[in-house]
């Protein structure tokens, strides 16, 4: 390997190793742990992430990006509001019949309580998120609705609302609270977001 293709390596095998031991430990998680996972040493963390911390917002981006990459394949510009809502929604769904949603809720859970608990991680994690939520508001704003391009400000709006109903559902469904939820309920509930109240003003 090159360099270059060796720091990937590297880099992917801590990230792959953070999953595995956030998901199971959750605040415990042994940054020694991590290195040992990913047949490394602490100081490859340092190198590659610049500390613990540094390691878990990458985490947070590599764990998300590919869900919207998903998402704005699935999404053509020329879509609808409606219509993109919808395919969001069902994005959504589709995900909590991975044979891995458990594992996957288990380690999102494992997360927040990282950042319940570290008051340095908390602001990082929270931006991190942030940036990939602002991924769906770019996503849906513009988009036309009964005439009208929706702004950048209603896009906002919308997508932290979708964003809290869409994984609150998947929660339930994974969990077994709300295993009859099929894909159509799922759209029909995101769908039910677009409204005044809840775009707000232009």
């Amino acid at each position: 390997m090159t360099r270059a293709e060796a720091k990937e390596h590297n880099r992917r095998a801590l990230l792959e190793a953070a999953r595995l031991i956030v998901a199971r430990d959750g605040h415990r998680a042994k940054l020694e742990e991590i290195a040992e996972q990913a047949e490394l040493t602490t100081g490859a963390v340092y190198s590659l992430f610049g500390s613990k911390n540094g390691l878990l917002v990458s985490l947070v981006t590599d764990y998300f990006g590919p869900h919207y990459d998903v998402i704005e394949q699935a999404v053509p510009a020329d879509m609808g509001l409606i219509e993109a809502v919808e395919v969001f929604a069902r994005h959504y769904r589709r995900l909590c019949d991975d044979p891995e949603a458990l594992r996957h809720l288990s380690f999102e859970i494992s997360l927040q309580d990282l950042a319940l608990r570290d008051p340095e991680l908390a602001p990082k994690l929270a931006a991190s998120v942030r940036a990939h939520e602002q991924r769906l508001t770019t996503l849906l704003s513009g988009r036309p609705h009964h005439g009208n391009a929706l702004t950048p400000g209603q896009a906002q709006r919308l997508a932290t609302a979708l964003r809290a109903l869409l994984v609150g559902l998947s929660q339930g469904v994974i969990l077994g609270l709300a295993d009859t939820a099929p894909a159509d309920y799922f759209a029909a509930a995101a769908r039910a977001l677009i409204t005044p109240d809840v775009l707000g003003p232009p």
